[in-house]
């Protein structure tokens, strides 16, 4: 792991934090360049993007406190400690709020949402895969014990301090396991976006399949706080992961176009198929 970039005296450059500001203005000049090809305002386009990142980082903070409450409220200092500040919170809780705000800006200036989340959705993926290296390098985020051929196993002393991680363990690389995922979810969101066969087709395939990714994922992790819903069921994070898959199936079935996915299949292709005339 490499937590630090740099030192300078006793001021420290952390790598995730450097990470997350990589994906940042990485995931925005994505945004604009496909803002550009979809006729959407540029400096609008700033502007979302501005508020997103801003709400994306807050919601994924609260979320953590909520899922941790108890140690929080056990210990109210932690909330400004420089473990809480420096952690990247739970995804999830930043994605949910960044709809929001992003759903209220476009309200207020009469844009088309799911025009707008399309452009955002690749930029979004591209973000995340960066925040997931910077985890990789923080220590945070890791997977449960195994002896996979390609578990990771750290020593670095900051990561039990800052991040609880078990040092001298064979871990699942869950940071890796969703670098590569989202990294791949830009790659087809990104083409998606310059050939989608109507609005909101991108950010519900992203919803979708982001959505059953995390909920496998989380099947892997062995960081603390990820919630228990229904008894232990699944986690709180797992539970956040469907309700995106359902919103997701119902943004696509209710703007694809119905009739050419009844022509798609066979018995619609009987139904169209031309009739002769009996004048």
């Amino acid at each position: 792991m490499f937590p630090h970039l740099f030192h300078i005296g006793s001021f420290a450059v952390p790598t995730y934090g450097f990470m997350a500001a990589v994906g940042m203005v990485c995931g925005l000049a994505v945004v604009f360049r496909l803002a550009r090809f979809r006729g959407l305002d540029p400096d609008q386009m700033w502007n979302l993007g501005g508020i997103a990142a801003f709400s994306g980082i807050i919601g994924s903070k609260l979320l953590l406190l909520v899922l941790d409450w108890r140690d929080y409220v056990a210990d109210p200092g932690r909330i400004f400690s420089i473990a809480t500040l420096q952690s990247g919170g739970v995804f999830s809780g930043g994605l949910l709020l960044a709809l929001a705000c992003v759903w209220w800006y476009v309200r207020r200036h009469k844009l088309s949402y799911l025009s707008v989340a399309d452009v955002f959705a690749p930029g979004v993926a591209l973000g995340h895969a960066f925040g997931r290296i910077g985890c990789l390098a923080a220590g945070c985020c890791y997977g449960r014990e195994t002896h996979v051929p390609w578990a990771i196993t750290f020593h670095n002393s900051w990561a039990a301090e800052f991040s609880g991680t078990p040092l001298g363990r064979p871990l699942h690389p869950t940071q890796l396991y969703e670098f590569a995922a989202e990294a791949i979810n830009f790659a087809f969101l990104y083409w998606l976006c310059k050939r989608k066969q109507f609005e909101g087709q991108v950010i519900a395939l992203f919803m979708i399949v982001y959505g059953i990714e995390r909920f496998i994922f989380e099947f892997y992790r062995g960081d603390p706080g990820r919630g228990e819903v229904f008894g232990g069921l699944m986690t709180t994070t797992q539970l956040i992961a469907l309700g995106l898959v359902v919103g997701g199936f119902v943004i696509y079935l209710r703007r694809a176009p119905l009739r050419s996915l009844l022509a798609s299949t066979p018995a619609g292709k009987k139904r169209e198929a031309p009739t002769v005339s009996r004048a």
